[in-house]
């Protein structure tokens, strides 16, 4: 044998898995087909800014985190707690009211904040808030928009920023998402403020790889995966690879090319970035569209942020950096530079004419599709010497992406044994 352990994937769940199979004393090679590690988390260095590669964001709260990454080793710099509104009265800032409460006043006075949608919001969000995990499976799971409806959060809050912050981080504007996972991922959004690491969001899985004895092979595409009496046997460019266990820890959108798993079905974005000789905004928060009767976005633009104000190192000392995210959901998720410029302009209320083009990302698979009831604990042993890891068998996130791949390794150890296993993580 090779190794004891392949793991086919470099993203987040493969790597976490290679690194508690190393732990538990076990030889293990990760195959990577791309020029470097992290799967969907990658940056990318443009003239001097850093663009991720879809609009992703780092929760110090996720427990997988707390226990697996050194958070800050990546120098974390943190968004405002709150978001900024563009609806047909201009921009309005909204603000945890903990933290900045006379801020809110003008969204009380124009009934954007109105107690009542407040009360619905926390009736909805509140067993999950204090009991997490538990509190999601213990409730009846229904989708999104239904189970806000049934908290009676229907006010111009729930219109004109919920409904467009929540279908941005889902990448998903229908609202048919489950409830309980939705819950999930705004409990964490509570309990701590993201950010952005100082060298990009890839930094995330460069740290996670560095830890790694054998470092990935990367620019290696894994081929013809198949199961032998004594193990598994895997063609690479570099020759046949066996090992006793495989691990596929591909995209949702690549699980049929190794498995006889269907591809799970997918949401997906597109981000653009953009370089300004001047910020359109001086605060460090997201910003939503809420300018269409009504709610809801009045052109592609989903949400977008002055990242530079957020993250400094994003960008050099002479420019600013800005992103745009579009849902591939809406027929106009693949909108043109024109048609995005032209709705920046509307949300800022500025000209673009001087922004240049950085980047373009198409991320046709940006998070697994988690419709009602939610399901966060799916098989990951397939056959006798397969298991399958990724957010798609946990749930669509930096979390189930981490666990998983941590759950994936101790299913394996428990039927390959351990040999000089390392302590676990501090």
């Amino acid at each position: 044998m090779d190794t004891d352990v392949v793991v086919i994937g470099a993203g987040l769940a493969g790597l976490q898995c290679a690194r508690r199979l190393q732990r538990s004393g076990l030889t293990v090679q990760v195959l990577e087909k791309n020029d470097a590690v992290g799967g969907r988390v990658r940056t990318d260095r443009i003239d001097g800014f850093l663009c991720d590669r879809g609009f992703q964001v780092l929760n110090p709260s996720y427990p997988a985190v707390r226990k697996f990454i050194d958070v800050a080793a990546l120098g974390l710099q943190r968004f405002g707690a709150g978001v900024v509104v563009r609806n047909s009265e201009g921009l309005m800032s909204l603000t945890q009211p903990l933290r900045r409460p006379s801020a809110n006043v003008t969204a009380v006075r124009n009934g954007l904040l109105d107690l009542r949608d407040l009360r619905a919001l926390a009736r909805w969000l509140g067993p999950t808030l204090l009991r997490a995990t538990s509190a999601s499976r213990a409730t009846r799971d229904t989708t999104l928009a239904a189970s806000l409806d049934e908290a009676g959060a229907t006010g111009r809050l729930r219109r004109e920023v919920i409904d467009t912050f929540l279908a941005g981080v889902l990448a998903d504007s229908s609202g048919q998402s489950s409830a309980n996972y939705t819950r999930l991922l705004v409990r964490s959004f509570a309990l701590a403020i993201p950010g952005l690491p100082q060298a990009g969001m890839g930094a995330l899985p460069t740290q996670m790889a560095a830890s790694l004895e054998q470092p990935p092979q990367l620019e290696t595409p894994a081929q013809n995966l198949q199961e032998t009496t004594s193990g598994v046997e895997i063609d690479t460019d570099h020759g046949r690879l066996l090992a006793r266990t495989a691990v596929v820890a591909v995209g949702p959108e690549s699980l049929n090319d190794f498995t006889e798993e269907q591809n799970p079905a997918t949401h997906g974005l597109t981000t653009w970035w953009f370089s300004a000789p001047e910020p359109p905004l001086r605060e460090p928060y997201l910003v939503v569209d809420a300018s269409k009767p009504g709610g809801g976005p009045a052109g592609p633009v989903w949400n977008t942020a002055v990242i530079s104000n957020i993250a400094p190192s994003y960008a050099p000392a002479s420019g600013h950096l800005i992103e745009a995210t579009t849902l591939l959901d809406r027929p106009d998720g693949r909108a043109d530079e024109t048609a995005v410029r032209r709705h920046l302009e509307q949300i800022y209320g500025t000209s673009t004419s001087r922004w240049q083009v950085l980047a373009h990302h198409v991320i046709a698979h940006t998070l697994p599709a988690t419709p009602p009831p939610l399901v966060d604990r799916s098989p990951q042993r397939i056959s006798d010497r397969v298991f399958v890891c990724g957010d798609h068998r946990d749930t669509g996130s930096i979390q189930g992406a981490l666990v998983s791949g941590d759950r994936a390794a101790h299913a394996i150890v428990g039927v390959l044994g351990s040999a000089d296993p390392q302590p676990e993580d501090a």
